[in-house]
């Protein structure tokens, strides 16, 4: 079964989106600031994450830098989407970050879907090399 981590500081968003991916059969864990998402991260190991940006002791910015740079490639190579208010347009960050996929709130539910199974599907991943399966790394085709 898949195990999700969702970062979140607004309690009824997060259960929301718990309630959406539960039902997908999704098993769901939930932490409601960057750092207690860290180190669930770390103990129960999810094989995807989806965090916001604006919470308190470890935004999500800190918090995928935090699993990008742990010596485990079992935890550094964990699919990473955002799913934020609080993103603004051209933020530097987010092109830098080595995150999987940004979504913005409010998200369609079928969108937020489509993204988290593409990420469970392409599974842990690198994002150093020029052979990664990261989507936010592959080139886009017009």
């Amino acid at each position: 079964m898949v195990a999700l981590l969702i970062a979140e500081d607004d309690e009824d968003i997060s259960l929301v989106l718990a309630r959406v991916f539960k039902r997908t059969g999704m098993t769901v864990l939930r932490a409601s600031d960057g750092w207690a998402a860290y180190e669930t991260i770390v103990e129960q190991r999810p094989d995807v994450v989806l965090t916001d940006l604006g919470m308190p002791r470890m935004d999500g910015w800190e918090l995928i830098d935090a699993i990008r740079a742990h010596a485990d490639e079992g935890i550094r190579h964990i699919p990473v989407a955002i799913l934020s208010g609080h993103l603004r347009p051209g933020d530097p960050r987010a092109a830098s970050s080595k995150v999987c996929a940004i979504m913005l709130k409010p998200c369609p539910n079928d969108q937020l879907l489509a993204t988290m199974d593409e990420l469970v599907t392409i599974g842990p991943h690198d994002h150093d090399s020029a052979n990664s399966r990261c989507p936010a790394d592959l080139p886009v085709s017009v």
